[in-house]
């Protein structure tokens, strides 16, 4: 499966921004889709899941503020970052996850997208 993320931006804290991941190339329903996010110097982290059977995950940090989406009709899933934080700014990837059931566990990685949180 091929990923392209988009969406990503400069944004004031308080502020929202939608970022939004194409899927190409294979079964996208079969797929746990799942954002993550980077910091120079620091691990990636996931930011929020949802798998084909519809499980929703959320970092500590973003609960509440952040809502994962997906589209199956569209190939799409999408991050709604509301409440932005300082804190937030980072390299946001898009990830979809193939689990052992459909012949996994293989992971795919869009390329990032960098999301700025800052006055």
């Amino acid at each position: 499966v091929q990923l392209q993320a988009s969406g990503g931006g400069l944004v004031q804290p308080g502020g929202s921004l939608r970022l939004s991941c194409a899927a190409s190339g294979s079964i996208f329903s079969r797929y746990a889709m799942n954002w993550y996010r980077q910091v120079p110097g620091q691990e990636r982290e996931l930011v929020a899941g949802l798998t084909s059977g519809g499980s929703l995950k959320y970092a500590d940090s973003v609960k509440g503020r952040f809502t994962i989406s997906r589209d199956n009709t569209k190939n799409m899933v999408s991050l709604q970052m509301n409440s932005l934080k300082p804190e937030d700014t980072a390299v946001y990837y898009c990830n979809a996850f193939l689990s052992a059931s459909y012949g996994g566990p293989r992971h795919y990685w869009g390329q990032g997208t960098q999301v700025t949180v800052s006055s």
